[in-house]
């Protein structure tokens, strides 16, 4: 045996259940296809500003114990967003936008649904009512943005599930970004003697009760094939459902149907994320300090809906979001089209395109939908998937593990949090089959 577990991906759910095994004196090899710790989550240093640009994973959600758990121990802490919202409405004008509710409250009647229905249909039951025309374009808009969903597939009763777990509607940033608490955990594997193997594709999974081969192939095209007790799974959804070319992940024999039925009710969002550096904070000194403490702008209207600053740090960077429908239609722009059309989207809706161009210092985009080892931002549920997480988390045959944040089940899907929790709920399953005490 090369290893008592072999945990596939390095990104947060990897690193916390690797971290937890090697604890209990397990034998952990961790496998990463890409050439870095973090996934999903990927902190880059800034061009200007003092932060740094997360290119992924940014914000954390609700109570997060873990990771506010790992912030301390790097000497860290986690800092609420600032919450002053600004909308451009359909005359051009930047107006405060103090609706803080999102439409939720329009969802809590899907808990009562006889069966489960896509958010555009359940949406559809308000449509005759004119009052509530502004609350149905107010929570498709943060379907889309937000859950990166497709109304037309999302689960009414996933989305009304999660909303009310309250997870959504509080947020905080890392002090610092995720960069620190990443290198953490890496430090805490490393000294628990985990085996890090960056730059390894796997390839095949084959298994038995109690026995994992796993296929490898390093950055220059060389093979390896490796062998276990047990494997924990964290590979994201958009790769596990992928098949069909060189990048498949093959599983021999074949999950059981449960846990593809599980998949099959999973989707992956796409989003488009694009990071840009001004020269200074222009926007702050507009209409006599207007916009000074404004934490976010959101324009429905416009290819990104919605542009974030850093606040309560104060920053140059600015960052622009387009989710769901809108992403997918700007996956035929390049990366520098990405760039241009975000920088003169903040300027148009500042009213001062000039202005942001001048001010440009430059930008950063990854197109995550693109990217073979992620193939989509963050999961959410499509009609019929209300117990699709749950069955994507079950271990088979106590040899094959699963964890990530689209096996969270408790709101928590999609998060940073939610990944790094369901890494040690999964290192608990192993050594549980595997009779290790803690």
């Amino acid at each position: 045996m090369d290893a008592d577990v072999l945990v596939i991906g390095a990104g947060a759910s990897g690193l916390a259940a690797a971290r937890s095994l090697a604890n209990r004196s397990l034998r952990v090899m961790l496998l990463e296809a890409r050439d870095r710790i973090g996934g999903r989550v990927w902190s880059q240093p800034a061009l200007r500003a003092a932060i740094p640009a997360e290119l992924g994973g940014e914000f954390i959600h609700g109570d997060a114990k873990e990771t506010k758990t790992l912030l301390r121990e790097t000497g860290s802490a986690a800092i609420d967003t600032a919450d002053e919202s600004w909308k451009w409405n359909e005359n051009g004008e930047l107006r405060r936008d103090d609706d803080s509710k999102w439409g939720a409250d329009l969802f809590d009647g899907t808990a009562a649904l006889a069966a489960d229905e896509s958010v555009d249909r359940y949406l559809q039951r308000f449509a005759g009512d004119a009052q509530m025309r502004a609350s149905v374009e107010i929570a498709r808009t943060f379907v889309e943005g937000f859950d990166a969903a497709e109304p037309a597939i999302a689960s009414a009763q996933g989305i009304g599930d999660e909303w009310r777990s309250g997870v959504d509607f509080a947020s905080a940033r890392p002090l610092g970004g995720y960069r620190a608490m990443f290198e953490q955990l890496q430090r805490a594997c490393e000294n628990a003697n985990v085996q890090l193997r960056l730059s390894t594709v796997v390839r095949r999974i084959t298994w038995s009760r109690g026995a994992v081969a796993v296929e490898t192939q390093g950055a220059n095209g060389q093979t390896q094939r490796l062998h276990a007790r047990a494997a924990v799974i964290t590979l994201p959804v958009g790769v596990l459902r992928h098949g069909g070319d060189a990048d498949e992940v093959i599983f021999d024999p074949r999950l059981p149907v449960a846990k593809r039925e599980a998949l099959a009710l999973i989707e992956m969002g796409h989003a488009v994320k694009v990071v840009l550096w001004f020269q200074t904070a222009f926007w702050e000194q507009l209409h006599d300090g207007r916009y000074r403490d404004a934490a976010f702008f959101r324009c429905a209207g416009r290819p990104f809906a919605v542009y974030w600053t850093q606040l309560p740090v104060r920053s140059e960077l600015i960052v622009g979001w387009a989710g769901g429908p809108k992403a997918i239609a700007l996956r035929d722009a390049s990366p520098d089209e990405l760039i241009d059309r975000a920088r003169d989207g903040f300027g148009a809706m500042l009213d001062e395109p000039a202005l942001a161009r001048a001010q440009f210092a430059g930008g950063a985009v990854h197109d995550w939908s693109r990217d073979p080892f992620a193939r989509g931002a963050y999961s959410y549920l499509a009609v019929g998937g209300r117990e699709a997480r749950l069955r994507l988390a079950a271990p088979v045959d106590q040899t094959l593990f699963f964890a990530g944040e689209a096996t969270s089940s408790d709101g928590q899907g999609g998060t940073v949090n939610g990944a790094l929790a369901t890494g040690e709920r999964a290192a608990h399953e192993v050594a549980a089959a595997l009779r290790v005490t803690a």
